[in-house]
C-alpha cells in the first residue's frame, strides 16, 4: 500500500510503544506493526491482566451447546509474534505528562506512543438487584465466559415459561447479540420440542430492536414470524430476581422464570483513575477517521475502548487495525496522519436453523440490501441464507489465523464497500 513505511525509514528512533490490552485490537494492531518494522524500529509491549483470550463470538453459541468453551480460549501470549514483550499484570493508572503507564505489579512502562485496547467491561453491579437474588440460578448473562457456561446449564434444565433478553443500555458489545441469543433459543427450544411452552421477549431501551432503521425492519419481521416479543423503549432500572420482574425507571414490569441479560458496558477501571485520558464512562474520545485520541497526540485508541459512533463488534477493530497501524507509522516518522476509517462495520446475524443474514454498513450509511463483497457476491446482505451462517463458522478459523496475526482479510478491506448495494429510495 502507497502510505506504508519502511522499517528503515524510522530505525533510528528507536521508539517504544505500549499497547494497553491484549484482546482483539490490541493483539492484530502488535502483530500488524511487528511485521512492518522490526524491533531496532520498534519495541512493542502489550499489557492485560491476564493470559486468556477469548474468542467473544463465540460466547454466543456456549449456552446453547454450539461451542465448547475451552474451545474458544487461548494464551494471549502465544497470539503475539516474537519479538513483542507481553506483560500479565492489571493497569494502575496512565499518566499522560509523564507518558508513563503504572502497573499493578510495581513496575511502570515509558511510552513514545500509547494504544488504548483494554474494550468494554461489564457494569453488572450498576443495575439496581441485578446481583441480588437470582443471579447465577435465574438471572445470567452470557456475555462473560462464565455467565454463557452456566447459562448453558440452566437452559439445559429449562422445562417451560418466560425466557426474558434484555438490554440494560447502549452502547454494548456487539448490538445484534442480544437479537441473535433470541433467535437461537427459539430454534433451541423448537429442537427440544418445547417451543410451545416457552414465551420468549426481547426488552431493549432502543425504540427498534436494532440501531438502524432498515436493519431493524427486516430484524423485526423475523422476531414477529417467530413469535417473539419485543418491548421497545425499555430502560431497566431494577431486577428482582426473587419474584422474577423486570422493572424499567418508568415501573413497567416484565415477569421472567429466566433472565439473559446484557449489563450496563463501560471503560476499564483505570481510564477513570487517569486523568485526562477518558469520558465519564470511562470510553476514550478519538478522531472518527485516524483514531488519534484527544488526550494527547501520542496517544490512540481502537476497539471497544473508544466513542466512536459505530458498533463495538470484532469487525469494526479489524478495520480500525488496518487504519490505526499505517496511522503509527506515518506518526512514528513525523509524517501527518494520512489513513482514514469510515466506520465500517460487517456483522454476521444468526437467525436459528443454520441460517444467517449479513449487514455491512459505516458512519454513513445503514445497512441495506444486495450482495457482499461485490455486486457478485457471493454473500447476500439482509436476507438469511445457510452461505452466511457458513461465513459466521468460517471466521473462527479466519480469526485465529489471519486477523490476529495481522495478515490482510481476502476481499475485505477497511473501507465499505459500495458495490452490490441497493439503497432505498426513501433512504
Amino acid at each position: 500500500m502507497a502510505h506504508r513505511l519502511t522499517s528503515a525509514s524510522v530505525r533510528a528512533m528507536s521508539k517504544r510503544l505500549v499497547i494497553l490490552g491484549g484482546g482483539t485490537g490490541g493483539t492484530l494492531l502488535a502483530n500488524r506493526l511487528r511485521r512492518h518494522l522490526d524491533a531496532d524500529a520498534l519495541r512493542i509491549d502489550v499489557v492485560d491482566r491476564d493470559d486468556a483470550h477469548v474468542y467473544q463470538p463465540g460466547l454466543l453459541f456456549v449456552p446453547f451447546g454450539l461451542a465448547d468453551p475451552a474451545e474458544i480460549v487461548r494464551p494471549r501470549r502465544k497470539q503475539l509474534h516474537r519479538g513483542i514483550t507481553f506483560h500479565e499484570t492489571a493497569i494502575e493508572t496512565v499518566s499522560l505528562p509523564e507518558q508513563r503507564v503504572r502497573l499493578e505489579n510495581g513496575t511502570s512502562l515509558d511510552y513514545d506512543v500509547l494504544v488504548v485496547a483494554t474494550g468494554a467491561r461489564l457494569l453488572p453491579e450498576e443495575t439496581e438487584g441485578m446481583l441480588g437474588d437470582g443471579w447465577g440460578e435465574s438471572v445470567f448473562t452470557f456475555y462473560d465466559l462464565a455467565g454463557a457456561t452456566k447459562l448453558r446449564d440452566a437452559l439445559a434444565h429449562f422445562e417451560g415459561g418466560r425466557l426474558v433478553v434484555n438490554v440494560v443500555d447502549m452502547p454494548i458489545k456487539c448490538p445484534v447479540a442480544p437479537i441473535e441469543f433470541a433467535f437461537l433459543a427459539d430454534w433451541y427450544f423448537r429442537e427440544r420440542g418445547i417451543r410451545d411452552d416457552v414465551e420468549l421477549s426481547l426488552a431493549t431501551p432502543l425504540d427498534g430492536c436494532f440501531t438502524k432503521p432498515i436493519a431493524s425492519k427486516h430484524l423485526s419481521y423475523l422476531l414477529e414470524e417467530k413469535n417473539i416479543r419485543v418491548d421497545v423503549e425499555f430502560a431497566a432500572g431494577e431486577i428482582d430476581g426473587a419474584n422474577g420482574v423486570l422493572r424499567s425507571y418508568d415501573q413497567r414490569e416484565i415477569a421472567f422464570d429466566l433472565l439473559a441479560t446484557i449489563p450496563l458496558h463501560g471503560g476499564a477501571a483505570y481510564i477513570d483513575r487517569s486523568d485526562g485520558l477518558g469520558d465519564s464512562l470511562g470510553f476514550i474520545p478519538a478522531d472518527l477517521a485516524t483514531l488519534q485520541t484527544t488526550a494527547a497526540a501520542n496517544v490512540f485508541a481502537i476497539g471497544d475502548a473508544t466513542d466512536l459512533p459505530t458498533s463495538k463488534a470484532g469487525s469494526v477493530t479489524h478495520f480500525e487495525g488496518e487504519v490505526l497501524s499505517a496511522n503509527i507509522e506515518r506518526f512514528l516518522a513525523g509524517r501527518d496522519l494520512a489513513a482514514r476509517f469510515d466506520g465500517h462495520a460487517n456483522c454476521f446475524i444468526e437467525t436459528g436453523f443454520k441460517k444467517a443474514l449479513l449487514i455491512d454498513f459505516n458512519y454513513d450509511h445503514e445497512p441495506v440490501p444486495g450482495r457482499f463483497p461485490t455486486s457478485a457476491g457471493p454473500l447476500p446482505l439482509l436476507r438469511e441464507s445457510r452461505i452466511n451462517h457458513l461465513g459466521k463458522l468460517m471466521f473462527q478459523w479466519l480469526y485465529w489465523h489471519v486477523l490476529l496475526p495481522g495478515r490482510e482479510m481476502p476481499l475485505v478491506g477497511p473501507e465499505m464497500p459500495r458495490a452490490g448495494k441497493r439503497t432505498p429510495a426513501a433512504v
